[in-house]
């Protein structure tokens, strides 16, 4: 049996109690004894995760923007400002998603990926294959000497800035998706982007990892409730966010993940899996889905894998779940092309055929119910 990893800051949250579980090979958190409250506490106030099993990369070089318009299905031209974001996917020769991930510019021979715990080792070896390639002579660096916090919630910026006053300056004019690198007498050098998963404002933090377990004490004492995978799952479902290896795979377009966003086809340019989705396009709709009550009462909840019955053919759930924020079982599915918002469908669960209400995504943002 191997052995799980564990995160710089594993000794902590079994202090806490914390339900522990293997998450991807990585012995993780779920919850810390109530994931309702988790969640509600990121809706309403501040919550913090550990997610330094997603792992950094460095990559530099004086190509190394063009590595990166090579790669990634995004263009990487639109990061023209140094701490710009970019949310991008990445694609195999079929037009399938290798990985989801985040790319930041700091300058045209420095950029920092996050990728997910799951398939980092996948996404490096791609990287190199694709460097070796192409001879683009960079500099790739995977950095576990880092630990990351995303510490979410409409107070979440405000708490951040109580432990950490010397980054207020630097970090308080950021618009969503930039970051800026700060230097902190207590914690290092630290990366602080205005990013998320939970559909709420907040940072995410590259924090040296010999100093996490004392920014996450700090964030704690400062009234930041740890919170684990479950909230995350739940909070990320409401907020529409796609999870790789459930939404999408290596088998499954960005076109037809409800990705079509993260797409740029007009510019000029080559990168891998281009031709594959411009000959294919998109074959199938990616929807929100509620199921109805009767009788003020749901007939169960919506999860992965169960079928979708539209009057244009079939289609299956890809994440679903009992949404906190709603009190409603909500979800997302992959269903044939003209599925619309406002149709009813039919969900098979547990050989019964319930209807449920197509919806546009997200359900909640920044706290608000956006899908009924």
């Amino acid at each position: 049996m191997t052995e799980l990893k564990h995160t710089p800051l594993n000794a902590v949250h079994r202090a806490l109690n914390a339900r522990m579980v293997d998450f991807g090979g990585w012995d993780m958190p779920v919850n810390y004894g109530s994931q309702i409250d988790e969640h509600h506490a990121v809706r309403s106030d501040a919550g913090m995760f550990d997610v330094s099993h997603m792992c950094v990369v460095d990559f530099t070089g004086t190509r190394a923007r063009a590595f990166f318009e090579y790669a990634l299905a995004n263009n990487v031209g639109k990061l023209q400002t140094p701490g710009r974001a970019l949310y991008s996917c990445m694609l195999n020769e079929r037009g399938g998603v290798i990985d989801d991930l985040i790319v930041y510019f700091f300058s045209d021979e420095c950029f920092r990926v996050v990728v997910n715990a799951g398939t980092a080792e996948k996404d490096i070896a791609w990287f190199n294959r694709l460097n070796a390639e192409r001879g683009f002579g960079v500099t790739i660096t995977p950095r576990r000497d880092y630990a990351i916090v995303a510490v979410q919630g409409p107070n979440a910026r405000a708490k951040v800035w109580q432990v950490l006053p010397s980054a207020r300056g630097a970090t308080e004019p950021l618009k969503p998706f930039n970051a800026a690198r700060v230097s902190d007498a207590a914690f290092g050098d630290l990366t602080i982007a205005r990013t998320g998963y939970t559909g709420e404002d907040g940072f995410e933090i590259i924090v040296p990892a010999l100093k996490v377990a004392a920014l996450w004490q700090a964030l704690q004492a400062a009234g930041v409730r740890p919170c684990g995978l479950g909230a995350r799952d739940t909070l990320r479902l409401e907020a529409g966010m796609n999870l790789y290896g459930q939404d999408m795979d290596e088998e499954v377009s960005p076109l037809d993940a409800g990705l079509a966003w993260t797409v740029d086809l007009t510019a000029p340019r080559e990168f891998v899996g281009r031709a594959a989705l411009e000959q294919n396009g998109a074959r199938s709709d990616f929807v929100g889905l509620i199921l109805q009550k009767e009788d003020g009462k749901a007939g169960g909840v919506l999860r992965a894998h169960q079928t979708v019955v539209t009057p244009h053919g079939e289609g299956e759930i890809t994440s679903g779940t009992f949404s906190p924020s709603m009190q409603e079982s909500i979800a997302f599915a992959r269903v044939p092309k003209g599925v619309k918002p406002g149709e009813l469908v039919q969900v098979q669960i547990r050989g019964k055929a319930l209807p449920a209400s197509v919806v546009k995504l997200p359900f909640v943002r920044n706290g608000k119910v956006l899908a009924a």
